[in-house]
């Protein structure tokens, strides 16, 4: 049996907006406070971008300020595209077997240019 792939929905600007907090510069002070120092650039990213990598003290410092928990920010969901889908021929669109079981190309016969 095959686990399923899942992935991640990341809601921290919605977060921000329901706790009146529109500017992503609105981070920078409460998190300075708590010991983390980001450029402005970085807080932008943050919230506008998905992390792929996230310091744990970064995230405990978001749900301290926003006041809430990580089922807000993070929602788990399963990858698109992880059920498996029949592979299509290039030209006709039509499925195609696993194998390609008696089914061989003609060998090509390649002749000289008369010129």
């Amino acid at each position: 049996m095959m686990a399923a792939k899942l992935d991640y929905h990341w809601h921290l600007r919605k977060v921000m907006a329901d706790r009146g907090m529109f500017s992503t510069t609105d981070l920078i002070p409460p998190l300075a406070e708590r010991g983390i120092s980001l450029s402005s650039s970085q807080v932008y990213r943050l919230v506008v971008e998905r992390p792929e990598r996230l310091s744990l003290k970064i995230l405990m410092a978001l749900l301290d300020i926003l006041d809430c928990t990580m089922d807000d920010l993070i929602e788990p969901i399963a990858v698109a595209g992880s059920a498996k889908k029949p592979k299509k021929a290039a030209a006709g669109g039509a499925p195609v077997s696993e194998g390609v079981g008696d089914l061989r190309p003609r060998r090509a016969r390649i002749s000289g240019v008369d010129r």
